[in-house]
């Protein structure tokens, strides 16, 4: 990996294309550090120092780099871009139109493309607006007696939802320009920057608080399911096609043999991302609920709430494992469709050996599809919920960890899928000697 690394950056083309990228990850970070305005940076440092991490808002400001909770002007992240893409694609399912867009090629993806970009917007207005309430009534902290809202006029507010939702405008530009211009996929790469910017930090908080043995542990877990992960998304089942000989005049087409790749993990990180933002809805509405600020005393729905949804009820741990089961199932029966793969073979002449081809092949291949995507949600289950598991000894379950199953899983994929676009840009510089 490294040495293909040091072999692009001798590339002048390739050279550029990273300089590029890793300019557009810097300004990504610095934007995660300018305050938006009508809020008070210091009254948040303060509040960030009197509390651990809430478990409500986790996910939103892992992927915000730590954006979120000081509430900056990049502070939603790239998670409204992430839910409408995932939005989008489930609409294939509902709206025909968008299944028939998917169809059309290069112009129908681009006609979505402008749909997700229209969604986000209006999802980074609904998650801002969310976000400076919360933060205006004191529930963003609770039991943090210093104001940090500046500003709490109308003009205030609405400057403030401008601003955020200007931020996320911004990120998803910075991706489509990294996608466009730079070295592997956009968005993925911001999240990836997100992830890891925080990781340092949170080990060395570690170290000091709990000692660095704990931090030789949690790195050994690290290194372990990672390699893990590698060798779960490198596998793949490769189901054999065959193409008949055909003529066409004088030309003889087809009689090549190839093979259709199944990956083990087809839904990626998405079930895992999926289960974690339904469990963070209750606590959401729970906290909407919590009187202990003012005085009082909670109902009884908010007290078990507040009881078994966290990383150490064994409640949480099962519906958190169902649905991620759920939605590897349900994603990988949106995103592989056996019957249209099943067509064109038909149509080009393909067939796979021993099965005719129409609608044996579609049901071999649902059987194939469905064992897979077993294996793979167990693998997916295995991943979320170890971390967690692995760090109640060591007596970390109430400090957010930056290293759980989702980050892990989007950490080593985007590195993977960098790794391999690098990999095939350096073929074709190679190649072009031969060309010439």
């Amino acid at each position: 990996m490294f040495s293909a690394f040091a072999q692009a950056f001798r590339t002048p083309d390739l050279r550029r294309k990273l300089l590029f990228t890793l300019m557009i990850m810097g300004l990504f970070r610095m934007g995660s550090f300018i305050p938006t305005p009508g809020v008070d940076s210091v009254a948040i440092s303060t509040c960030l120092a009197q509390q651990d991490q809430s478990s409500l808002l986790d996910l939103v400001n892992l992927f915000s780099g730590g954006a979120l909770m000081q509430l900056s002007v990049f502070a939603l992240g790239i998670m409204p871009y992430i839910t409408a893409s995932i939005i989008i694609q489930l609409l294939r399912v509902v709206i025909p139109r968008f299944d028939d867009l998917h169809k059309e090629g290069q112009t129908g993806q681009s006609t979505l493309t402008q749909y997700t970009r229209y969604l986000t917007i209006f999802l980074g207005v609904l998650q801002s607006t969310t976000m400076i309430s919360l933060a205006r009534s004191g529930q963003l902290f609770p039991g943090c007696s210093e104001d940090i809202i500046s500003d709490r006029s109308v003009t205030g507010f609405l400057i403030m939802l401008i601003v955020m939702t200007a931020g996320t405008a911004v990120i998803m530009w910075l991706g489509e320009l990294v996608t466009e211009r730079g070295i592997g996929n956009g968005m993925s790469l911001l999240i990836f920057t997100s992830i890891t910017a925080t990781l340092p930090a949170h080990l060395f908080s570690i170290g000091r608080g709990g000692g660095w043995a704990k931090v030789g542990v949690i790195v050994l877990i690290i290194l372990a399911i990672a390699i893990a992960v590698v060798f779960v998304e490198q596998s793949q089942r490769r189901i054999p096609v065959q193409y008949a000989k055909r003529m066409v005049g004088r030309r003889q087409y087809g009689g090549s043999t190839t093979y259709i790749p199944l990956k083990i993990n087809m839904s990626g990180v998405i079930p895992v991302i999926f289960a974690s933002s339904l469990l963070a809805l209750p606590p959401m509405v729970a906290q909407f609920g919590d009187r202990t600020a003012s005085g009082g005393t909670n109902p009884e729905w908010v007290t078990w709430i507040m009881t078994h949804f966290n990383h150490q009820s064994a409640i949480y741990l099962v519906i958190y494992s169902v649905l991620i089961l759920f939605f590897a199932f349900f994603y990988t029966s949106i995103t592989f469709n056996p019957e249209e793969v099943a067509d064109n073979m038909k149509r080009y002449g393909g067939f796979i050996p021993g099965y005719r081809a129409g609608r044996p092949t579609a049901e071999f291949l649902r059987f194939v599809i469905n064992r897979i995507t077993s294996a793979g949600a167990l693998y997916l289950v295995v991943v979320a919920l170890l971390p967690t598991l692995l760090m109640i000894p060591l007596d970390l379950t109430n400090t957010q960890l930056p290293f759980g199953g989702t980050t892990l899983l989007i950490i080593v994929g985007v590195g993977l899928q960098t790794v391999k676009e690098i990999n095939t840009q350096l073929q074709q510089h190679h190649y072009e000697g031969f060309l010439r």
